[in-house]
């Protein structure tokens, strides 16, 4: 119900939602992103949707009378090679290098749950297993407090609500690579709030 506008760099929570459409068992683990590296340089665009304002249910929408007009920014001709491992829960029996190989075979033959995305569905993200060998960009940029993520990594039940914990980081691009610190580091602000420091 607003205008879109991105962060410059995908958030760590983004990057393990493209990472659960490749190979997803919450039960058994969770995807903690440790690095995004950014290999293309950093550019927008911009461009507005006609959008309609109720959500679909039993109701017939008239599209004349609900539309209306969303600004969106966002990145564009991206490619990222990213760092991220698997942590299996207490439950689990099985090993981590078992998920892991499991992983690499999805990911290999790009096989997916469901395409993964960019942030919106129109915006379909591609993958491919292993690294290209480019550079990450020569940039350096403070990006402020970012969101770490909005569930707690480790509180996962099956309910029918999930319950939102939202946390957040100050992320800082280093040569084109963003370090993100484990969800347990007192560097990752849980509750939504940053200190006043």
């Amino acid at each position: 119900k607003v205008e879109r506008l991105t962060y410059p760099v995908p958030t760590p929570s983004g990057i393990r939602g493209v990472l659960s459409a490749i190979y997803s068992k919450p039960a058994e683990f969770y995807w903690p992103v440790e690095r995004i590296e950014v290999l293309n340089p950093i550019r927008y665009i911009s461009f507005k949707c006609n959008e309609v304002k109720t959500k679909a249910g039993r109701n017939t929408i008239l599209v004349e009378d609900d539309r209306t007009q969303r600004q969106t920014v966002a990145l564009q001709d991206v490619r990222y090679r990213i760092t991220a491992r698997i942590i299996k829960r207490d439950g689990f029996s099985g090993t981590e290098a078992q998920l892991q190989e499991q992983f690499r075979r999805r990911a290999e033959g790009g096989k997916c749950y469901f395409q993964p995305s960019m942030g919106l569905r129109q915006f379909p993200a591609y993958f491919a297993w292993g690294s290209s060998g480019d550079a990450p960009i020569d940039l350096d940029l403070d990006l402020g407090y970012m969101v770490y993520d909005v569930f707690d990594l480790h509180k996962w039940k099956v309910t029918k609500k999930a319950e939102p914990a939202v946390s957040l980081f100050h992320a800082k691009l280093i040569r084109g690579v963003l370090e993100v610190p484990p969800y347990e580091s007192e560097l990752v602000l849980k509750g939504g709030a940053p200190d006043a420091q």
